[in-house]
């Protein structure tokens, strides 16, 4: 009798630590999270994307990185992605929609490193300089309609001197409601940024975003004027708050500061001058 309570038990005992293992592999997917060589990423159709696979990609791919990207079509399906685990990384907003796109889903995305970064600009389809706007009567400008990219639309015209805002404004929440003064009665259309290159031609100026630049196929040398890109709006690499430490994460820092990198970036002459690099952006 006490020959089979202490085969039950030990039975028992086996089948308790199996569970435990399993539960702890299935927890750690069979290793260390933090040291794993399979990283994933979303990827869009833009300018960020197409740098880390060019000029980021193939440095960890010699590290022996696997890497995936997978397609999403909007931002803001990408960064619930990488909040929710599905992909470990992405390389395409800058600090303000990261810190928006928490504060509205109670995300956990942490931006680990600035990247070069493409500016929003001034084109025009009929006018040479911005000092042009002086002879147009009310003139017609569109800028984009999302919070983050209408404020530095109007940051920028600022900065050209086109129209004054308010005194102590938030600089990262400006509105058309933050426009102190407008001298040369310009009307405004705000819009979705992604429709702005395709009605160029009936406005006397835009503000076009940089993704939307590269994606619209504009020659970025043909800017009248590029806003001082803020702190703020730096491009950066994003991942889950829990991913932080991680070897994987901090190898991809490592690889946008390379000198291999730093190369990358000179044989392509910064794509017609598309990408402007951050000031005190370390190259080692």
């Amino acid at each position: 009798m006490k020959k089979s309570v202490f085969r039950i038990f030990g039975v028992l005992a086996v089948v308790s630590i199996s569970a435990a293992v399993m539960g702890c592999s299935k927890k750690s997917g069979g290793g260390n999270p933090s040291e794993k060589k399979n990283i994933t990423y979303s990827r869009s159709q833009g300018p960020y994307t197409v740098l880390f696979e060019n000029g980021v990609k193939p440095i960890l791919e010699a590290k022996g990185y696997t890497l995936k990207g997978y397609d999403y079509s909007e931002l803001a399906l990408a960064d619930d992605a990488v909040n929710g685990g599905d992909v470990d990384f992405n390389v395409e907003q800058h600090t303000a929609y990261a810190e928006n796109y928490n504060k509205g889903n109670n995300g956990k995305l942490v931006p680990i490193t600035p990247i070069p970064t493409v500016p929003a600009s001034l084109f025009s389809s009929a006018y040479k300089s911005v000092d042009d706007i002086k002879n147009i009567n009310k003139p017609k400008v569109a800028v984009p309609n999302d919070p983050a990219n209408t404020a530095r639309a109007y940051v920028l015209l600022q900065k050209i001197g086109w129209i004054t805002l308010k005194d102590g404004v938030n600089l990262s929440a400006v509105t058309n409601e933050d426009i102190a003064a407008n001298p040369y009665n310009i009307q405004f259309t705000e819009m979705k940024s992604l429709n702005i290159p395709a009605v160029q031609d009936d406005f006397d100026f835009v503000v076009i975003t940089g993704s939307i630049v590269y994606n619209a196929g504009i020659d970025a040398s043909t800017a009248l004027a590029k806003e001082t890109v803020l702190p703020h709006l730096v491009l950066q690499v994003v991942v889950r708050e829990d991913n932080v430490e991680s070897q994987w994460a901090k190898d991809i820092v490592n690889a946008y500061h390379s000198l291999d990198f730093k190369k990358y970036l000179e044989s392509t002459n910064y794509e017609n001058g598309l990408f402007w690099v951050p000031d005190n952006y370390e190259f080692k």
